[in-house]
Order: C-alpha cells, then structure tokens, then sequence
C-alpha cells in the first residue's frame, strides 16, 4: 500500500485519518461503518484535517491495541487488515476494513443503538428501517419484491398498469406475476411493494412519502420559491410530469431548426431524464419522512430521493458504470418501459451528455438518509488559473512529488511566489500538501486525486 498515494485522496466514504487512538470509540465507529458500507481504510498517525504526517511512537503496540480494541468491541467479529506504513522517519497503521458479508456489525452488545453507516466522511447511526435494508441485503432480498399479505390482486390498477406498457405490448394477467407486480403468498396473489408503488389503486395510503415535490427558487437559495408543484400522480407518470416541470422553467430562448422553432435547454435533456428515472428506480422506500424533490435554482437543477447509496457501492463508482440494484421490481418495470436502457450506464450517460453541452459533470452526494445529484446549468469555467499555474500542475503530474523549490527552479520563480501559488493550488483542491508539519521543509506537492 502506498501511503503517498492515499495521502493525495481526500477523506470520505472510503477514507479517514486519526492522528492517534486516544478517541477509541471515534476509532471504531469507523470500523462499524466501513463494514457495514462500503470498507475503507483508517490510516492512524495522520493529523485529523490535513495530510500532516505526525506518525505514531510505538508503531507494534499501537497495531496490537487496534487488533484488540476491533476484536473487543466490535460484533459479528471483523478481520481488518494492519499494516505498518513508513514515511521518511515515521510510521503510520493502516487499517484496512472491508465491506462485511455479515452485516450487520454492531459496536458493543447494544443492537439498538450500535450500528453505523458511512455517509460522505461521517458515521451515522442506523435506524431500524437501514438495519432492516442490511439484513436483506445479505440474504440478497429486495424490500420491493415483498409481498403485502393484508391486500389482493385486485388492489393493482390493471388499467394504468395496462396503460403503461400499452406503447411497447399488450399487458396481460399472468404478466402481473411474472414482473413481480403481484406475487403468490399463502395460496393466493397479492402485491408487491414494488407492485403498490407503481400501480396501487391506494398506492400513496401505503407509501405516503412516493411522491414528488417540485419547486423553482428565485436566485441560488431557497428563499423566494417562484412555482411548485406536487406530482402525486404513480411514478411512471410523475417522471414525465417532473421533466414537463422542468423544461417549462429551463428553456432559455428559441432556436430556429429549417421552419421550426424549439424552446432551447440550459440542461441536456438525456442528463435530467435519467437523472428523474435513476431517482424513482433507485429510492429506498423503506425509509419514512423522506420526499422525492426537484429544485431548480438559476445556476443549477438538484434532484434528490430518500435513502443513501446502496450497500457496497460508492460515489466514485457511480461514474465508473458500477450499478448496484436496490429495487428489483421497479427497476424490471422501468427496463420493460424502455425507461433504464443498460444496468449502470445511466450515470456515463449524465455524464457525457453534460460534457457534450460543454457544462460540468453532474455532482453526487449522499446527504443524511437521502441521496442528491447536481447538474449545473453554467458552462464549465477555468479555475482563474493563468499559464504559470498550469505549468505547475504539469510539473506535479510528472513527478512523484516535488519540493516547493523543485516547482520554483522550474517555473523560474522565488520560492515565497512559487509557494503561493501552490497554496491557492492546494485551496482550488488541484494540489495535496503532504509533511511532517507546515513547517516542514521537506514537504511536497503532489496532484490531486479524485
């Protein structure tokens, strides 16, 4: 494992640093959540919010007191990975955690109160709702493909169901079943979660919270709302509804094709599909209290759905095409209606329809129990970056780290000019500044990684 490399990555789902392990219980809340999410890796000797390299003393005794403070204190049992990191004259632990098929894992004896998730670079308490995802996860269930014993088949609107499918085939009976729309329980067909949330006659009586809540604000805050709007409708139809919703506020002027005039977006059209479908498909429904929201802003759209990522899957995976499937019947559904096109694409295609419009990519986040995506609407701008700072960020791209009087000699500058602009560098998150110390004279800069 390389530690300067690490270094270069900025603390968040994956990644924490401690500067030592006087905070046990900080310490294995981490562990409890990087097992219960994704994994990571806690890297012990680094000063808590910068790359400072502080190390430890007894770097032995601090690897057997991790192994035992793990063992103790944490249950089902995890196996880390420890292993000792050395940086010129110091050495730093590596604890490398990873994503449980056991979960979930539990801090103490206290089932109720024990349990973490990692949401960006905190730790979260779970409720019983996400306890309950955890478990049917590992046993490789889905909550929408649940039965609802207390109801029956004819609970499911077949007529807007019917609708529905009518562009692309008949809809029959038995279909209703084979899409897990309804399922068979005890003798007899009921339906789905899945099945409710798409086409139940009482659809929002069950799940109060499906349903989405559209605003347009004034400038780029929350404080002056121009039009809202509540799209109760089934989610098929509300998709459709949301994207009406928003091409009526972005059009930004007319652009004349031969003899047809067309309203011109300020968003690509493809990006803010997808991005409205990936919402409905993707939702934890489980969760309660949490709203579907569409708000549009004068510099950006912001689409947000309850529940955090899916177990095992991180932000970076998203734009890499890693596709973890939550909702199985309402993810069939939205493939037969030709609305997800290839599992995990989604994201590559927000993002090359962004880049292609000349915009940025859209911009993820897990925030509490919910889930956001940003797509700005300005064009993509330079970072006021002049040729001198770029000729640095070549210089750091090529090398292995450099030496402020390393890029100075380079760019033929004083070193106090030449560690400005690395500092505004570093602030710009372009540049890592990694040491002993602020002061410490052999620190380097190294490219950032995302």
């Amino acid at each position: 494992m390389n530690l300067v490399q690490i270094l270069q990555q900025s603390e968040g789902k994956t990644l924490e640093f401690k500067r030592d392990l006087s905070s046990s219980q900080g310490f294995l809340r981490t562990v409890v959540a990087f097992a219960n999410t994704a994994g990571g890796t806690i890297l012990i000797g680094i000063e808590d919010g910068t790359r400072y390299v502080s190390g430890v003393a007894d770097p032995l005794e601090a690897e057997e007191r991790v192994a035992s403070l793990i063992s103790d204190n944490v249950s089902p049992l995890v196996l880390p990975d420890i292993e000792i990191l050395r940086h010129r004259s110091r050495n730093v632990i590596s604890v490398r955690i990873y994503p449980s098929s056991n979960r979930p894992h539990f801090l103490g004896s206290d089932v109720n109160a024990g349990a973490f998730v990692r949401v960006g670079s905190t730790n979260r308490r779970t409720d019983t709702e996400l306890l309950d995802e955890m478990r049917r996860h590992v046993r490789g269930e889905s909550y929408d493909a649940s039965p609802m014993p207390d109801l029956d088949s004819e609970d499911i609107d077949f007529q807007v169901a019917s609708e529905s499918f009518s562009e692309y085939r008949k809809l029959l009976r038995r279909d209703l079943d084979v899409l897990r729309i309804c399922t068979a329980y005890q003798g007899r067909m009921v339906p789905t979660i899945g099945g409710m949330i798409l086409f139940g006659h009482n659809r929002l009586t069950h799940f109060p919270d499906a349903w989405i809540q559209a605003g347009r604000f004034a400038g780029e805050d929350k404080s002056q709302i121009l039009d809202r709007a509540e799209l109760r409708m089934p989610p098929i139809e509300a998709i459709d509804a949301a994207f009406t919703f928003i091409e009526r506020h972005m059009a930004s002027g007319l652009e004349i094709d031969r003899l047809q005039h067309r309203a011109r977006w300020s968003l690509p059209p493809v990006a803010v599909r997808e991005a409205l479908v990936n919402a409905i498909a993707h939702a934890d429904y489980s969760q309660r209290g949490g709203q579907f929201r569409v708000a549009i802003f004068d510099d950006r759209l912001e689409i947000e759905s309850p529940g955090v990522l899916p177990f095992g899957l991180t932000i970076d995976d998203l734009s890499r095409g890693v596709s973890k499937i939550r909702n199985r019947v309402i993810t069939r559904v939205l493939h037969e209606l030709h609305l997800v096109e290839q599992w995990g694409s989604g994201a590559q295609r927000m993002i090359a329809a962004c880049q292609e419009t000349g915009l940025p990519a859209p911009v993820w986040e897990e925030l509490s129990n919910r889930v956001r995506v940003t797509i700005k609407t300005n064009p993509t701008t330079e970072l006021g970056l002049d040729k001198t700072d770029q000729d640095i960020l070549n210089i750091l791209e090529a090398h292995e780290g450099s030496r402020t009087s390393e890029v100075a000699q380079e760019i033929d500058l004083s070193s106090r000019a030449t560690r400005t602009r690395l500092a505004k560098l570093v602030d710009l998150g372009l540049a890592v500044e990694i040491g002993s110390g602020p002061r410490d004279p052999q620190r380097k800069y190294y490219a950032c990684v995302a």
